[in-house]
C-alpha cells in the first residue's frame, strides 16, 4: 500500500527511524522505567524529564482492532486491519498500527502479536503479524478506575443555578444543500433569538464548538464570521474544538452569565458536511504532504482516518471483555429509526427492520452504514440566558440541574480507555457529583450517537446499566422506546 506518512520531527525521529535496525523502540523514564508514547518532553507518570530511547522485545496483545472495509483515501485500498496493540514491556503504552498477513479466522482481541517494519521513504513503519511463538494469546491492559479521581464540588452554590435556556433555532437541515454554512448559521441565530422574544440587539455574546475554519465542513468560521455579519458587539465570546464535547459551547457560555460577564449568549453550531464531501469530489485530486500533528501523524499512516475505526477498536475490547453482540447495536439504530420516522425534520424517516440493520454494507468493524451518523448540513443556536431574565421572555425556560465536565481518561483515543469510547465515565460520573438525581430518577435519554457504541458508552457511563451490561439492558428493545422504561433520543438522533 502506498500510505500517507508521518512528518519526521526531533520529537518523533527516533520513532520512525528506529526500524532500520529491526529495533522497536520507546522513551523511557530513567526515574521510574515507565515507557512513553507518544512521545513527549516529561514522564507521565512521575514528571521526570530523563527520558531516551530504548529497545522492546517488539511483542505485544491485541487490544482492540477494526476491519476497513471503507475507501477514506484512495492511497489505502480495503479491506485492512487496523489494531490497537499493548506493548509487553509497559501495556499502558499502545500503538495504533496494521495487522498484517494475519487470517480473519485468527483475528481476535487478545491475540499475541510481533513487529515487522515497511520501509517508505525514511520512514519505517511499525506494522504486526501473528507472534511466531509463545502463547497464543496474552492479557488485556488492566482499566484504570474512574472513582477514585472524581472531584467534588469545589463550592455550595452551583453555576447552574443561575442560568436558563430561553430559546431554540434551526435552520434548514438536509443533504447536500449546496448552501453557504454561515446562511444556515445566521438563520438558526434569528430563530433562536425570536423563540426567545428577544432583539439581536439583547445578545451580548457568543459562543461556539469548534469555532474557526473547522476542516471537513464542521463549522462556518465561528464567532469572527457570525460576528462580522450580526454585529451585535458582544462584551464575551467563546470558540474553540478544545471544550467539554461539542455542549462546552454552551457550558461556557452558562459560565459566563453565572459570572456576570453578559445576559443573553447566542451558542451555535453548524455543520455542511455533505455539502463539503460533494465539493471535494469535484475538486482534482493533489499531491498529499507529510502528516502532521500530535493525533493524525500516529494514526493516519495506518489508514485510522475515522472516529469510525478508532471507536470501532473500542468496541471490539468491549465486545470481547463482555459478550456484547451487534445486536445491541442494532437495537439502538433501529430504536432511533422508529422515532426519527414521527419527525418531520430528520433525514432517514422509513422504516428499519433489525434485518436491515444487518443487511447494510460494512464500513468498518463491527460498524455497518447504520450504525453510522448523517452527514448533514444544518444548523442549531440556543439562547443561554440570566435565570433573573427568564420570567419576562416568550416561553418558559428550561432550567439546567447539573453539568459534568471532568477529564478523568488519556484523552488520547489509544493510550487511555479501551472498552468504552473515551471522556464518557469521567463527565459522567462528575456529573453525578453535581446532583441530588440519580440514573433512576432519569425519564428521557437524548445520547450522543455519531455511532451506536457512542451510545452504549454513555447508557453504561451514566449508569443505567452496570459496565459491561449493556448488551443485557438492550436486549428488550422496549425498554428504550418512547413508552418503555427509557425513552432514547426521542427525535432520531444523528443517527
Amino acid at each position: 500500500m502506498t500510505r500517507p506518512l508521518p512528518q519526521l520531527t526531533p520529537e518523533n525521529e527516533f520513532f520512525w527511524t528506529s526500524g532500520a535496525d529491526g529495533k522497536l523502540r520507546f522513551r523511557r523514564c530513567a526515574v521510574c522505567g515507565s515507557f512513553q508514547h507518544p512521545p513527549g518532553p516529561i514522564c507521565r507518570t512521575c514528571g521526570s524529564d530523563q527520558l531516551a530511547p530504548e529497545p522492546v522485545a517488539g511483542t505485544g496483545v491485541v487490544a482492540g482492532f477494526t476491519v476497513n472495509e471503507h475507501t477514506w483515501t484512495p492511497s489505502l485500498p480495503p479491506p485492512y486491519i487496523i489494531a490497537i496493540v499493548a506493548i509487553d514491556e509497559d501495556p499502558r503504552v499502545r500503538l495504533t498500527t496494521n495487522l498484517v498477513d494475519v487470517p480473519l479466522s485468527e483475528l481476535r482481541v487478545g491475540r499475541r502479536v510481533e513487529v515487522r517494519f515497511e520501509h517508505v521513504e525514511d520512514v519505517w513503519l511499525p506494522v504486526f503479524t501473528l507472534a511466531s511463538d509463545g502463547p497464543a494469546d496474552g492479557a488485556l491492559p488492566a482499566e484504570e478506575p474512574t472513582a477514585p479521581y472524581v472531584r467534588p464540588m469545589a463550592r455550595s452554590d452551583k453555576f447552574e443555578d443561575k442560568v436558563a435556556l430561553t430559546g431554540i433555532g434551526k435552520s434548514r437541515i438536509g443533504r447536500r444543500l449546496g448552501v453557504d454554512p454561515l446562511a444556515l448559521t445566521v438563520e438558526a441565530a434569528r430563530n433562536a433569538v425570536e423563540d426567545a422574544g428577544l432583539t439581536m440587539a439583547d445578545i451580548d455574546g457568543l459562543s461556539t464548538y469548534p469555532g474557526g475554519a473547522a476542516a471537513g465542513g464542521h463549522a462556518e468560521g465561528g464567532v469572527t464570521a457570525l460576528e462580522e455579519s450580526l454585529r451585535i458587539r458582544p462584551t464575551w465570546i467563546n470558540g474553540a474544538s478544545e471544550t467539554p464535547g461539542q455542549g462546552g459551547s454552551v457550558v461556557a457560555a452558562m459560565l459566563a452569565v453565572a459570572a456576570g460577564l453578559c445576559r443573553h449568549v447566542l451558542c451555535f453550531r453548524t455543520v455542511w458536511e455533505s455539502t463539503w464531501a460533494e465539493r471535494l469530489r469535484q475538486r482534482p485530486p493533489t499531491g498529499g504532504g507529510r502528516v502532521e500533528g500530535d493525533m493524525m501523524a500516529w494514526r493516519m499512516p495506518y489508514g485510522a482516518m475515522s472516529a469510525a475505526n478508532w471507536i470501532g477498536m473500542n468496541a471490539s475490547n468491549h465486545f470481547h471483555r463482555y459478550g456484547t453482540t451487534r445486536a445491541a447495536l442494532g437495537a439502538i439504530a433501529v430504536n432511533a429509526r422508529r422515532n426519527a420516522g414521527l419527525n418531520p425534520d430528520a433525514i432517514y424517516r422509513d422504516p428499519m427492520t433489525l434485518d436491515d440493520y444487518y443487511g447494510a454494507r460494512m464500513i468498518t468493524s463491527p460498524f455497518g452504514l447504520y450504525d453510522c451518523d448523517v452527514p448533514c448540513d444544518g444548523a442549531i443556536a440556543v439562547i443561554v440566558s440570566a435565570v433573573d431574565t427568564a420570567g419576562d421572555l416568550r416561553r418558559p425556560p428550561v432550567l439546567v440541574d447539573a453539568v459534568g465536565t471532568q477529564v478523568i481518561d488519556r484523552i488520547s483515543w489509544d493510550q487511555g480507555t479501551l472498552h468504552h469510547e473515551p471522556q464518557t465515565q469521567g463527565p459522567a460520573a462528575h456529573l453525578w457529583t453535581r446532583s441530588s438525581l440519580r440514573p433512576g430518577d432519569v425519564d428521557v435519554a437524548e445520547l450522543y450517537d455519531g455511532f451506536t457504541f457512542n451510545c452504549l458508552s454513555w447508557i453504561e457511563a451514566l449508569g443505567f446499566c452496570e459496565t459491561g451490561e449493556a448488551g443485557d439492558f438492550l436486549a428488550d428493545p422496549g425498554r428504550i422506546a418512547l413508552d418503555g422504561e427509557l425513552p432514547l433520543n426521542t427525535f432520531g438522533g444523528q443517527l
